[in-house]
C-alpha cells in the first residue's frame, strides 16, 4: 500500500462515521501496515493522538473486547468543574496573589506545591489530584515562575502582625457591607508618541511608528493615574491626573469615586476602611493626607479608618495585581498619545472574572509643598488604633 493514501482527506471522510473504538481501530491497522513512523504519519493526517493509536495497536494484538466495553457518548470520567463546582474560586482564593504576606490570602506562603494545595483542598471536601491542581492553574493563567528582584528593603519586625490585623478588619468591615478600597498610584506615564512595553497584533512588517526619543512633551506632559480598588464589588476607579501627585490629589480621586460610584454602591454605609502603602502621597508620614481626609470626611459624614502596609510591601497591594496589572495589560503596545486615549484604555479595562473599571480626567491643579501646622494637627479629629497607632487611625467628623 501506498503512503499516499493515507491522506487527511481520507481520515476526515471516514473517522466522523466511526465510532470512538473502531476509529482507534482503523488507525492503529493503518499504521501497523506502514511498519515503522506508522504511527506519527497516521496521528499527523488523522488528528487521533499518538497514544490513542498505539493503544489501539495494542487492542489488535491483544485478545478482542466484549461489545459491551465499548464507551458509549457522554460516559468516562466526569469533568472535574463539574465534580468540583467552585473549585477555581477556591483555587484563587487560596494562593492569589502568589506572594508572601498578602493580608486577604487564606495561604500566606504561596510557594507551596501543588501537592500541598491538593491536600489543602481534600480538606475541604474536594476529590482532586496535584496533577489536576496543576492544569487548573495552568488555565487560569498562572505558571511557575523563578525568582524576582521585588524585596524593597529591611523587613519590619511587627510585618507579619501589621497584615493580620489590616485582615481582621478587612473582613469585619466587609461582613457589615461598608466599602473597602486599595489606593495607589500607578506610575506616571509620557503621554504623546512614544514607544509603550508589549506586543499587539498589527499587519505582518507594518508595526506602528513612535517617536524615537523619550523626551517629555511639553504640551502634552505626563499622566498621573490614581486608582482607587473595591475590594469587596471588584471594580475600580481611576482618577487621571495632570500636575502633581499630592496628598490633595490623592484625596480627591477618593472623593471622585465615592460621589461617583461608592455612594451609589454603598448608601448606607458610615463608615469607610482605606488601605494605603506607607510612602508616596498617601504615606502615613503625611501630615496633608490626614489633613485632606479630615475635609472628606466633614463633607461625606463617613468615619474613615486607615490602615497602611509595612514599609517595603507595596507590592503586596490589592490593587497593583487586581487592577494596575490589567490596565498595564489592556494597553500594552499601544502608544499612549494623549490624556483621552488613556482615560478611554483605562475605561476599557475588563477580566473574565468580572472586573469593571471607571476612570476621568483630573484636569486640577495641586500646588506641592504645601504645610500643615501643628494647630491644624491637634484640631483633627483623629484616633490612632491601640496597635501599630502610626499605621492604623480613624478620622471622624469634626464637631462644629
Amino acid at each position: 500500500m501506498e503512503k499516499n493514501l493515507y491522506s487527511e482527506k481520507r481520515y476526515k471522510t471516514l473517522l466522523p462515521h466511526l465510532n470512538e473504538r473502531v476509529k482507534r481501530l482503523v488507525c492503529a491497522a493503518d499504521a501497523i501496515a506502514l511498519g515503522f513512523g506508522g504511527v506519527s504519519m497516521i496521528s499527523k493526517a488523522s488528528g487521533i493522538s499518538r497514544v490513542t493509536i498505539t493503544k489501539g495497536k495494542k487492542e489488535i494484538y491483544d485478545e478482542p473486547i466484549p461489545e459491551d466495553r465499548i464507551r458509549k457518548a457522554g460516559a468516562g470520567r466526569k469533568n472535574i468543574f463539574k465534580n468540583n463546582p467552585g473549585i477555581e474560586k477556591k483555587l484563587e482564593t487560596m494562593i492569589d496573589p502568589v506572594t508572601r504576606g498578602d493580608p486577604m490570602s487564606p495561604l500566606k506562603w504561596t510557594c507551596k506545591s501543588t501537592r500541598e494545595i491538593a491536600d489543602n483542598l481534600k480538606k475541604q471536601g474536594n476529590k482532586i489530584s496535584h496533577r489536576t491542581v496543576g492544569k487548573i492553574l495552568s488555565q487560569m493563567g498562572y505558571s511557575l515562575q523563578s525568582n524576582r528582584k521585588t524585596k524593597e528593603g529591611k523587613g519590619h519586625p511587627s510585618r507579619d502582625a501589621q497584615f493580620n490585623y489590616i485582615n481582621k478588619i478587612s473582613k469585619k468591615y466587609l461582613e457589615n457591607n461598608n466599602p473597602v478600597i486599595s489606593v495607589d498610584s500607578k506610575k506616571k506615564e509620557l503621554v504623546g508618541n512614544f514607544k509603550n512595553s508589549g506586543k499587539k497584533w498589527h499587519p505582518k512588517g507594518k508595526p506602528v511608528e513612535v517617536n524615537g526619543h523619550d523626551f517629555p512633551d511639553k504640551e502634552l506632559g505626563k499622566a498621573i493615574p490614581y486608582g482607587i480598588y473595591d475590594i469587596g464589588e471588584n471594580v475600580g476607579w481611576v482618577n487621571v491626573g495632570i500636575d502633581h501627585d499630592t496628598a490633595f490629589f490623592a484625596v480627591e480621586s477618593i472623593r471622585k469615586w465615592w460621589n461617583c460610584m461608592g455612594q451609589k454602591q454603598y448608601g448606607d454605609a458610615d463608615q469607610l476602611l482605606i488601605l494605603a502603602d506607607a510612602g508616596g502621597s498617601n504615606s502615613y508620614r503625611s501630615r496633608l493626607w490626614k489633613k485632606a481626609l479630615q475635609e472628606f470626611v466633614n463633607d461625606s459624614g463617613l468615619a474613615v479608618t486607615v490602615c497602611h502596609f509595612p514599609p517595603g510591601t507595596s507590592k503586596w497591594n490589592k490593587i497593583e495585581h487586581r487592577l494596575f496589572s490589567h490596565i498595564t495589560m489592556n494597553w500594552r503596545g499601544e502608544p499612549l498619545t494623549s490624556h483621552e486615549v488613556i482615560v478611554n484604555l483605562i475605561g476599557n479595562t475588563k477580566t473574565r472574572t468580572g472586573l469593571k473599571v471607571r476612570a476621568e480626567l483630573d484636569n486640577n491643579f495641586y500646588p506641592i509643598k504645601q504645610k500643615v501646622s501643628d494647630k491644624e494637627m491637634k484640631n483633627l479629629n483623629l484616633k490612632p488604633h491601640k496597635f501599630q497607632e502610626k499605621w492604623n487611625y480613624t478620622i471622624f467628623k469634626q464637631k462644629v
